[in-house]
């Protein structure tokens, strides 16, 4: 990892003598993210050092079990928290985030991005993004569900791993994804799914061990997360299931708060995260697609993931108005 500290000589006073001003320390950036994007195999180790190598500053991830964590965190500590940056809010949650009052515009313009919409919020800045889909072990199971309805089908035995929505991106994508596909009849589905799911967990990496450990038949996750087990581990084993109604989406997002004493060096590291090469990082660390084309292209093993369409995504301020109501339509059906 490499850095530049700015120095200089200071003269005390009296002019007597002058001494390298070690004291003026670089400034330290800290951004609050969840636990996978901060983890050692995850993005944030590599995208410290890259912009860490460039910007005379120090970059502090702060990790919690998930970005709706991050956020919940943030609030308790009002303009008294140590973040500049939270990353990992997305399309089914800016709502939130902005309801919160913590956040300032960004000031930025971000061309020639290569995701499913036209960017253009004010507060948050592209990360990256994928699809949710449930994933399964080929050699266990040979012929996987291809609709919600097939699922809700399934005998007893038969075994889903999902995420709490309130406390996960995943699992609030879940929610959202059955709204899409389904509208009013979305309750039908909850409740056909019910006896399927074994747990709700609170994170993505607990549903996912679960999964690989044999716990469970499938698990929520996204269509990328078989291309982890193709290109670090060359297993292909693992593959997302196609359903037929469409993969939802999600844009992962990273926003500056207006508390924050450091704003300008705040919206250069979201522009740096838009870079080919931050993004070049993204595919296999975090296992999404990038948000712009990374610099050598793409991974190869990312061709075989499935195509997603159709793509599904609500209107933003149709999911922040109905979230809660959506959420708990699920879990009435699941209790």
């Amino acid at each position: 990892m490499v850095r530049f500290i700015t120095t200089s000589l200071v003269a005390v006073a009296l002019g007597a003598f002058a001494l390298p001003a070690h004291a003026q320390q670089s400034p330290t950036l800290t951004v609050y993210t969840y636990d996978a994007f901060a983890a050692s195999w995850g993005p944030g180790p590599a995208l410290k050092e890259g912009f860490e190598a460039q910007c005379g500053c120090t970059i502090d991830f702060v990790a919690a079990d998930s970005s709706i964590g991050a956020l919940r965190r943030a609030q308790l500590e009002g303009e008294t928290t140590s973040a500049d940056i939270i990353l990992g809010l997305d399309t089914a949650t800016i709502g939130e985030g902005m309801a919160t009052g913590l956040f300032t515009e960004h000031g930025l313009k971000f061309d020639g991005l290569d995701i499913p919409l036209d960017w253009a919020d004010p507060v948050f800045a592209p990360v990256d993004y994928g699809y949710f889909a449930f994933v399964y072990n080929t050699e266990d199971l040979r012929d996987p569900p291809s609709s919600f309805e097939e699922l809700a089908g399934m005998p007893a035995d038969f075994k889903i791993v999902i995420q709490d929505p309130r406390a996960s991106t995943p699992g609030l994508g879940l929610v959202l994804w059955i709204k899409a596909a389904y509208g009013d009849r979305a309750i039908e589905i909850w409740q056909g799914l019910a006896p399927n799911v074994l747990t709700v967990t609170n994170s993505w990496s607990e549903s996912y061990d679960l999964f690989l450990s044999g716990e469970a038949d499938m698990v929520l996750s996204y269509t990328t997360s078989p291309a982890y087990h193709i290109i670090a581990e060359d297993d292909h084993r693992f593959a997302a299931a196609k359903f037929e109604e469409g993969h939802y989406t999600q844009i992962e997002v990273a926003g500056v708060l207006a508390s924050s004493p450091n704003q300008d060096l705040a919206r250069d590291f979201l522009a740096w995260l838009a870079s080919p090469e931050a993004q070049a990082v993204i595919p296999t660390t975090n296992w999404m697609y990038p948000v712009v084309e990374p610099e050598g292209g793409i991974e190869p093993g990312f061709e075989e993931m499935i195509d997603p369409s159709p793509a599904l995504l609500l209107d933003a301020e149709l999911v922040t108005a109905n979230t809660r109501a959506w959420i708990d339509e699920a879990f009435s059906a699941l209790r």
